[in-house]
């Protein structure tokens, strides 16, 4: 088998693995990849996962590298916030959650880190496709409750005016979808950044 083969049927993965690369070719031989990361044609994200030099950089690319070196994960926390315009930065590091233990993965193609959530908490996102490629993303409710959940540091409303959130961005929060999500993740801890969340939100309002 040569590249232009190999290429034709790996590049629409976008992000394939060495498993996917052996149901679509049975006998293939793994020296070839070793060969074609030499020659610049594939590029290794981590051990079994690869996609292809020429493949397009793209913010929805780097999700989906995202959700395909954890599994199961999907893209939440600061950049689920600022894909919302919830917060003015650009976050450079796409964050995610997943039930497997917290993991961070430095590539040629981003940096990737992944949180740890109990398997109930394992919920609240969409699938965003693009064609036959799939994205899990976190809804903007389950983002906001991502991050306070997994943020301990945030104790009063200075911790949350640091991160200059966009208070227009709120205005559609789907506050019952809110609450049920929270109780079902049922932290008290969590419970209190909530009340701090909600008191920082109506102080906006009232100035």
């Amino acid at each position: 088998m040569n590249y232009l083969e190999f290429r034709k049927s790996m590049l629409p993965f976008r992000v394939f693995s060495t498993k996917d690369i052996v149901k679509r070719f049975p006998d293939f031989d793994s020296r070839r990849l070793a060969e074609w990361q030499d020659k610049g044609y594939v590029l290794k994200l981590i051990n079994k996962w690869y996609l292809l030099t020429e493949t397009e950089r793209s913010e929805s690319l780097y999700f989906r590298i995202s959700n395909c070196l954890v599994r199961p994960s999907y893209v939440s926390m600061e950049t689920a916030l600022s894909c919302y315009n919830l917060i003015p930065e650009s976050v450079f590091t796409v964050q995610a959650v997943t039930t497997m233990k917290s993991q961070q993965y430095d590539t040629e193609a981003g940096s990737y880190n992944c949180r740890s959530l109990k398997p109930s908490g394992f919920f609240g996102y969409k699938v965003i496709r693009e064609g036959d490629i799939p994205i899990l993303f976190a809804e903007k409710e389950k983002a906001i409750l991502d991050y306070l959940y997994l943020t301990p540091g945030i104790s009063d409303k200075e911790d949350l005016a640091a991160l200059r959130l966009n208070i227009a961005a709120t205005k559609d929060i789907d506050w019952e979808k809110f609450d049920h999500y929270a109780k079902v993740l049922n932290s008290k801890a969590l419970n209190r950044r909530i009340k701090i969340f909600k008191s920082f939100l109506a102080d906006d309002v009232i100035e």
